[in-house]
């Protein structure tokens, strides 16, 4: 995915002025011609997209937002939740919308306020009227910013738990996963924080290659607004498995994929990671009963896919499911049933001969028959430095950690509760090839929610996953957020020759 980058301007004044909306950590510095290492700075503008919860009437939506205490940050700054709008420009126009309208705008109430850093403000919505959100914070409130959205749906097309962590604006997005199955209703939700539109094409790649569309290019998204495309809409063609590529042509906007089973349930895809030749999906539920793995190569070339299975006590390939050739432009599925057999897992994915870069996810099934409910886990990225999970409870949250290459350290620290309780912190070892479930730290005190922030102190990288359960009427309801880095830090390289330069 293309990521925004910083310009960087050589001097000390123009470096207190550095904003980042999707600042990712890069790679350490190295090499005898740079002079000095790059210093790690708190980002000090971040913004963050929502898209609309649900169009169901019957639905609870609950926000958290959490900004981690970070070193180094400004005294002050803000961080603000604003509605945007969404046009009702129907399905018959060519446009591949819902032709479902939506209140929002400036004028609308903002679910919550954000705290002060280290403390989460919580707040909620009900209904199919609530908005798209639009976020913005600074100063202190910026680095690490997390707001996750979770929404329960008593019943009807998508029912269940749904949760999407709320990320910034991009330019690109893969999402493998996604469907125009019978009795699926798959939407790709595009929201623009921008004041000029964003022109947006949308491709779809089915199992014998690219779907062709009539209506999927130059989608306008209106500034400040959002709109939901549903899928089906773009193409008469009826595939279990697609891999949906946006890309945006000027602008950029957030993008997630709300994918929902009649009744099956459903939750948020979140883009899957920058095509990969090496890949990691972690924190597969110890209970899952069907695991499904979809994979696309955007390339020219096949590629051929060791799977192997990173269980608690180390990596294991599963029976049956040992490779998986993807074919060029084509979306390759794999039924892996019960892979973890109650026990903690994550899936990696490697090259069997050349590497060739790939995306993948995988769609997650708890529970059987009328009492199933759908999750998903896209390939994502490391923790890096630091990775921020907020809405957390004392019951229910599992967080899921692996090493896939080298033994490593972490600290875990759960933050203050949203209406009281102090921090709690545990260090933990994640062997090498290794999938743990580790017992997360709880506030003491604990009221309400709390955040979780997992550092890496040493060793290799690791990947995690939150899961969110809440069993309703038997049916166990449940969601999964990947742990990538949380955008806190942003690297800046020494500016001591520049200024010299620029004083002479």
């Amino acid at each position: 995915m293309n990521r925004t980058t910083l310009s960087l301007l050589a001097c000390a004044t123009a470096l207190a002025g550095v904003t980042a909306y999707a600042a990712f950590d890069p790679p350490p510095a190295s090499g005898a011609s740079q002079a000095k290492a790059a210093a790690e700075l708190p980002v000090q503008r971040t913004g963050l997209l929502c898209p609309a919860p649900s169009f169901s009437d019957i639905a609870e939506t609950s926000y958290t937002s959490f900004t981690p205490v970070t070193k180094g940050t400004d005294a002050g700054g803000k961080a603000t939740l604003q509605a945007a709008t969404e046009t009702d420009s129907g399905s018959s126009d060519g446009s591949g919308s819902s032709g479902k309208s939506k209140k929002g705008g400036k004028d609308t109430e903002p679910p919550l306020k954000p705290k002060e850093p280290g403390t989460p403000a919580t707040g909620d919505a009900s209904g199919a009227e609530a908005p798209a959100l639009i976020g913005t914070a600074d100063g202190k409130y910026a680095p690490g910013w997390t707001v996750q959205q979770t929404t329960e749906v008593a019943a009807g097309t998508g029912s269940g738990l749904q949760g999407v962590t709320c990320a910034p604006a991009d330019t690109e997005f893969w999402f493998p996963g996604a469907s125009t199955a019978e009795g699926r209703t798959d939407y790709v939700h595009l929201t623009n924080p921008d004041d000029s539109a964003a022109v947006v094409d949308i491709r779809l790649y089915g199992k014998d290659g690219a779907i062709k569309s009539e209506v999927a290019d130059g989608i306008t998204v209106q500034p400040h607004a959002s709109e939901p495309v549903l899928l089906s809409t773009l193409t008469d063609e009826r595939e279990t498995d697609l891999t949906v590529h946006v890309t945006v042509r000027s602008g950029r906007v957030g993008a997630a994929v709300q994918a929902q089973d009649d009744t099956g349930g459903g939750d948020w895809l979140a883009p899957a990671a920058d095509p990969a030749g090496s890949l990691v999906l972690p924190g597969i539920p110890k209970d899952a009963t069907d695991v499904r793995l979809v994979a696309f190569t955007p390339g020219d070339d096949d590629a051929d896919l060791k799977i192997r299975l990173a269980a608690p006590d180390g990596t294991i390939t599963p029976a049956g499911n040992e490779t998986l050739h993807v074919k060029s432009g084509m979306t390759t599925a794999a039924d892996l049933g019960a892979v973890t057999r109650d026990q903690a897992g994550s899936l990696i994915l490697t090259p069997a001969d050349n590497s060739v870069p790939v995306v993948a996810a995988l769609r997650v099934v708890r529970g059987t028959g009328a009492k199933r409910e759908t999750a998903y886990i896209p390939a994502t990225a490391p923790v890096g430095r630091r990775a921020t999970s907020a809405d957390n409870s004392a019951k229910g949250t599992t967080l899921a950690l692996t090493a896939p290459s080298a033994t490593a350290t972490v600290k875990v620290t759960a933050s203050a509760g949203s209406e009281g309780g102090s921090p709690a912190t545990k260090t933990f070892t994640i062997k090498a090839g290794t999938t743990q479930n580790v017992e997360a730290p709880v506030p003491s005190g604990l009221r309400g929610t709390y955040a979780l922030t997992v550092e890496s102190v040493s060793g290799g990288p690791v990947y995690g996953a939150r899961t969110l359960s809440a069993t309703e009427e038997g049916v166990p309801g449940f969601t999964v957020q990947t742990l990538p880095s949380d955008r806190g830090l942003v690297s800046v390289p020494q500016a001591d020759q520049d200024l010299a330069i620029l004083q002479k």
